[in-house]
Formats: C-alpha cells, sequence, structure tokens
C-alpha cells in the first residue's frame, strides 16, 4: 500500500534505507582516533587507508583539521576562511543557475493539461539539478551586491544577487514564456568533524504561465561526508516534497540513504498525490541518472496495462573533466550566456574565480583574500556612514517564512532588473564585456582599496 507523505519512500523504497550508511573510525592514526571516515562503496579497506585518500596533500589535511576542531558542532556558513584548494571556478550565484539546465521539462510542465503530470514534470526538473550538486569541490560565497546574469538559454532570463552577507542570503528570480521562478536561499550548516551537514533554509517557488499554476519546494538536506580525511563524497537522504499551493495536490520523493557498500545510493522513489493524499501516479529512478513514472491505483500499486516511461535522463557530460562539470556548467561559466553590457559586478568577473579557472591556483589565494578585505573595508566605510545595504534587484519584505530548519527571511524581486535588461538590449553598444577589459565591482560605496 502507499504511504503518505510523511511515509518515507512509497512502494519502490529500497531495503537499503533500514541500513545506515558503511562507517568506520580512524583509530590507528595518532590524534585522529575516534575520527569517522565514511567509505561509500563499503569494500574492505579500513578507515586508516580510506583516510589518506582524497585532494588533501598531508601537511595540509593535518594543519587544517587542528584548526577546524574547535569549531565541531557549529554552524560554520560564515565563520571559516577555506583554502582554494577545495574550490571550483564557480560562484554559489552560478550554481544556482545550473537547475535551469533542462527547462524544457517546464515548457511540458506548462503546456500539460493533467494536474498530476505536470507535477511529474516539474519535480523531475528539480531534481534534475542534483547530479550537478554531487560535484564535491566547494562553489566561491557570493560578496555582498555580486551577481550573476545569464541569457542564451531556452529564452530564459535569469538574476541573481547576494542580498546579504551575515547571514549569507542569495536571491534569483528566472523567467522566459512557460515559467516564474524565484528563490530566497540560506543556508544552515553543522560541522561534524570529517563531515558536514547542510540544512536548505530556503524558499523556493514556480510558476507555470499557462494556468497560473504555482508550486513550492521543500528540498532534503545534504551531507558531505570526509570533508578532510578520505575522498569527499554526498549524499541527500530525506524527503522531497513539492506542493501545488493552486490545488493542494503534491509530490513526495524520499531520497535514499547510501547503505552498506553503496547500496541504494542514489535512488529517489514516491508518488504524485492528489489533494486527498491519494497517490496516482508513481515515480522512481536515479538524481544522477534519470527518474521515470507510471499510473497507479489507490494502493500505489502500477496501473494494469501500463509501463514504467522515462521522463527525464541526464546529459551525457565531458569525460575527466577536473571539476566534474557538465557541459551545462561550462556554458554557465563563460561569457556566451552573458547578456549585453553585462553588469560589473557579475561572478565571471571575480579575478579569484578567473584566475582557479586559469589553474593559478595561489593567484586565486591571494586574489580571494584581497576581496574579501575589501568587502570588510567597504562594511566599514557604510558603518561610518551610518549606511545599510540595499539590494538593487531584490527587496527585502516582512515575511518571515517557516522552514524544517528555522525561519527564513523573504526577499522578493523588484523587477527593476526587467527594465534593465530591456535598455541594456537596446543599446547600440557593441563592446563585449570580458575579464579583461572590466574590474569586478560589486561595491557600493566605492571600490575600497584592500589597505582602506
Amino acid at each position: 500500500m502507499a504511504q503518505n507523505q510523511g511515509g518515507g519512500g512509497g512502494f519502490f523504497s529500497s531495503i537499503a534505507s533500514s541500513f545506515s550508511s558503511f562507517k568506520n573510525q580512524v583509530n590507528g592514526l595518532l590524534g585522529y582516533e575516534g575520527l569517522e571516515v565514511i567509505n561509500p562503496e563499503g569494500g574492505t579497506d579500513d578507515a586508516e587507508v580510506e583516510a589518506q585518500r582524497g585532494r588533501w596533500k598531508g601537511e595540509e589535511r593535518d594543519s587544517y583539521w587542528r584548526s577546524m576542531q574547535k569549531y565541531v558542532g557549529a554552524d560554520i556558513t560564515s565563520m571559516v576562511t577555506l583554502p582554494v584548494l577545495i574550490f571550483e571556478p564557480m560562484t554559489m550565484l552560478q550554481k544556482m543557475a545550473e537547475l535551469m539546465e533542462y527547462a524544457h521539462l517546464l515548457e511540458q510542465a506548462d503546456n500539460c493539461e493533467d494536474p498530476y503530470m505536470r507535477l511529474v514534470y516539474t519535480a523531475s526538473w528539480f531534481i534534475s539539478v542534483y547530479y550537478a550538486l554531487q560535484r564535491t569541490w566547494k562553489p566561491f560565497n557570493p560578496i555582498l551586491g555580486e551577481t550573476y546574469e545569464m541569457v542564451n538559454h531556452c529564452g530564459i532570463t535569469f538574476i541573481a544577487e547576494q542580498v546579504s552577507h551575515h547571514p549569507p542570503i542569495s536571491a534569483a528570480h528566472a523567467e522566459n514564456e512557460h515559467f516564474v521562478y524565484d528563490i530566497t536561499s540560506k543556508v544552515k550548516t553543522k560541522f561534524l568533524g570529517n563531515s558536514v551537514d547542510v540544512y536548505p533554509l530556503g524558499r523556493t517557488r514556480l510558476k507555470l504561465k499557462k494556468d497560473g499554476v504555482i508550486l513550492e519546494l521543500v528540498p532534503p538536506p545534504t551531507k558531505v561526508n570526509n570533508l578532510i580525511f578520505g575522498r569527499t563524497w554526498i549524499d541527500s537522504p530525506g524527503e522531497m516534497v513539492l506542493t501545488n499551493l493552486t490545488s493542494g495536490d503534491k509530490v513526495v520523493l524520499y531520497f535514499q540513504p547510501c547503505g552498506w557498500f553503496g547500496a541504494g545510493r542514489y535512488e529517489v522513489d514516491g508518488y504524485v498525490y492528489n489533494s486527498e493524499e491519494e497517490p496516482k501516479i508513481l515515480m522512481t529512478g536515479k538524481w544522477n541518472e534519470s527518474m521515470s513514472y507510471q499510473p497507479c491505483d489507490s494502493e500505489g500499486e502500477p496501473l494494469p496495462n501500463t509501463e514504467l516511461t522515462q521522463v527525464w535522463k541526464v546529459a551525457e557530460a565531458p569525460a575527466d573533466d577536473k571539476f566534474q562539470y557538465t557541459h551545462f556548467a561550462h556554458k554557465v561559466n563563460s561569457f556566451n550566456t552573458a547578456p549585453k553590457k553585462l553588469l560589473a559586478s557579475d561572478s565571471r568577473l571575480r579575478p579569484d574565480r578567473y584566475a582557479l579557472e586559469m589553474g593559478d591556483m595561489s593567484k586565486a589565494g591571494s586574489e580571494k583574500s584581497i576581496l574579501e578585505e575589501k568587502q570588510r573595508a567597504e562594511k566599514r566605510i557604510r558603518e561610518t556612514k551610518g549606511k545599510e545595504f540595499v539590494p538593487k534587484w531584490f527587496d527585502m519584505t516582512d515575511q518571515i517564512a517557516p522552514t524544517p530548519w528555522g525561519d527564513l527571511e523573504i526577499y522578493e524581486y523588484n523587477g527593476r532588473y526587467s527594465k534593465h535588461r530591456a535598455e541594456a538590449d537596446k543599446s547600440s553598444s557593441v563592446q563585449d564585456v570580458t575579464i579583461a577589459n572590466t574590474e569586478f565591482n560589486p561595491w557600493q560605496f566605492g571600490n575600497v582599496a584592500e589597505s582602506d
């Protein structure tokens, strides 16, 4: 029988969910006794062997572990300076745009007359980004006032802005002829020594334009394993709930936890429910491969004379890519998706991000430090003048949205970017903005020097 929205997985729930992840503790390395190292593949290697793997060199790893021990149990979202060794040449604002890759699913949803199939398409769209989220490299934290713009993909205009520094909050808006997407994104973390739990305190809403349907997403939390010792890997066990706020229909999908020897890893199972919480369509697949659906009866069993049908499949990715980028991730990072008269606050123009993209880790580290000091200097100037930072493209509202992990201050798109973009597109200017001719400038109180 199908389980309701709190049932944890539905008809296709894997037996792996009854197992805890393959875990072991480092007991043979002096100074690291009891440190948890998790090998998702299982196998016969002990924790001491797995702990020696990963991208950290021994001396760097040991030094970083000593500096991080005091933060165990704490939220490290904005209190820790991290080395560029673990970064990818992309910011969090750019990573937010990776959800747009499979936007054709939203066109299908918008044109669909069946309310339950709409949820199949939209849920698959939200799942599709997890293939990109499994990358183990950390994106750069955006500077306050930093933006990211994207065009030239499925007719979408995308704008994201870092609207708060403490706490770090990003807001984004995307739109084409079929949908409007809005998100206020904030995370809460808990550092556990060799892993970190990431809780998505965000509000995500999607509007399908044809019928005005509004959907709201609550994603599962994420766990980053083997952060310092061992090969880093990511898991997102828990429920994803996508609710049609117009009708009360919803999708409840269960992301299976990684079990012994990798059993259940990547698997997603669940149902589309009507407003009476009766299952209508079952969904199953793997978030790193594909999703399929099949009509079901009120018990959650597949209907006779129906078959499992694939709705989404991950696109082929480049082989042996250093940062595990998809082809779309490279587009997000390039100037090919930048609009005319790109804002000087755009993530592509960050010198630290660009240096890392060019393979100069030393320069990336120094440029990152310079930007962070400039941000602190601008804050001092702002406070001296008695001013507050004001986002350009989003307005803070008086709304406080509850989430499973805490309350969230809501920022709403104010529409000014649409006017700005329309004027820029009409401009006769033909000069392209590049890293060579435009300095990164998110500052509202002058481009302060790092020595200020």
